[in-house]
């Protein structure tokens, strides 16, 4: 055989095999595991719903209780459970949706409005349990300098500028499509068309949504860290630290993996638009919808934050913790008391019998 014709052979057998690799690499994209998703979110929705129900009216209505002594951080936490009812009441249409296979029957309306919901008690509560670590922060560190500059009138004003921050951030959101084009059985998360827009439009988003509230919140614990360092109120560091270690929890756990592969999904999803196929792509999908269950698991959180907030409910539980310590304690040095006289009455008996017997 000639060297042309080897040449030639060897330039089919190549473009053959390029064919075959990029028929794989296509079979590949298409191949998305959603079984998963379709058993995983059911459950988590279903479980968030029965949870966030009770905690939140259960918190909602010890407020209202109290309205007349409602304080300035219960305001905040009042609209935490406002948003977090509105979105487990759309939570049972969610379950509904994944549990047929992703086929939606609400039309497409009821769709937007109910990721609308999600993100309003998303942001919401990001924006919320920041104005909250706030206010901890001025009466922490700035106890004399914020008694007359915070009071109610201000934390029902911050509260509606929250409502309108979130509501600018999310509402174009609204206007991108939730399905594939031609179609109105599906209700994306995020889109299913103009995918380099909204990639755009999400990483604007997390930054002013997520990362400054997220800065706001360290800067702010971490000076009252170093405060509470000489302070030696012990129910006031209890506090503190128990609204670290939920803000710690909703941070890490609920939001910040949900941003951050929000974004890399559909940076994912792009790259296959183009043709590029990696078998790690579907990886990252299941990851993404693990993160987000975690992200509405804050609606089953957020009520803690009422509990470590509520004064009267600290200085009760306080109170009670303190008398059941001092009753283990009283019981504890009677026991230890009576051991040793039970004891000696024992070897007084045992010496006793010993003499008789002699």
């Amino acid at each position: 055989m000639s060297k042309e014709a080897e040449e030639y052979h060897s330039g089919i057998k190549t473009m053959s095999t390029g064919r075959e690799d990029n028929m794989n690499n296509s079979s590949e994209c298409e191949k998305i595991n959603k079984e998963f998703t379709h058993v995983f979110l059911p459950v988590v929705y279903v479980l968030v719903c029965v949870t966030g129900v009770f905690a939140n009216v259960f918190g909602l209505k010890s407020i209202f209780k109290r309205w007349r002594t409602l304080g300035d951080i219960q305001i905040f936490i009042l609209n935490l459970g406002v948003a977090d009812l509105l979105y487990v009441s759309t939570l049972p249409f969610l379950v509904s949706y994944y549990a047929a296979d992703s086929t939606w029957m609400f039309g497409t309306v009821f769709c937007k409005i109910t990721r609308f919901c999600f993100n309003l008690n998303l942001y919401g509560s990001i924006g919320f349990l920041t104005c909250i670590c706030v206010y901890r922060y001025l009466g922490i560190v700035y106890p004399m300098k914020s008694k007359g500059i915070v009071n109610t009138r201000l934390s029902v004003a911050i509260s509606a500028l929250v409502w309108i921050l979130v509501v600018v951030q999310i509402l174009p959101d609204m206007f991108f499509d939730k399905s594939e084009p031609n179609s109105s059985q599906q209700c994306f998360d995020t889109t299913g068309d103009n995918l380099n827009d909204y990639l755009a439009y999400s990483i604007g988003w997390t930054i002013t949504g997520f990362v400054i509230p997220l800065l706001v919140i360290i800067f702010c614990y971490g000076h009252v860290a170093f405060v509470l360092k000489a302070n030696y109120n012990t129910l006031l560091k209890k506090r503190s630290l128990k609204l670290v270690v939920i803000f710690t929890v909703l941070f890490s756990v609920c939001f910040l993996p949900y941003h951050i592969l929000r974004n890399l999904n559909l940076s994912t999803r792009i790259l296959k638009m183009e043709g590029i196929c990696r078998t790690y792509f579907d990886e990252i999908y299941l990851i993404y919808q693990v993160s987000r269950g975690l992200a509405c698991l804050n609606s089953a959180i957020n009520p803690l934050i009422y509990l470590v907030g509520n004064d009267e409910f600290l200085m009760r539980f306080h109170s009670f913790s303190k008398r059941t310590r001092r009753s283990l304690a009283h019981l504890t040095d009677v026991v230890v008391y009576r051991q040793p006289q039970m004891m000696d009455s024992t070897v007084n008996t045992e010496a006793g019998m010993i003499n008789s017997d002699i």
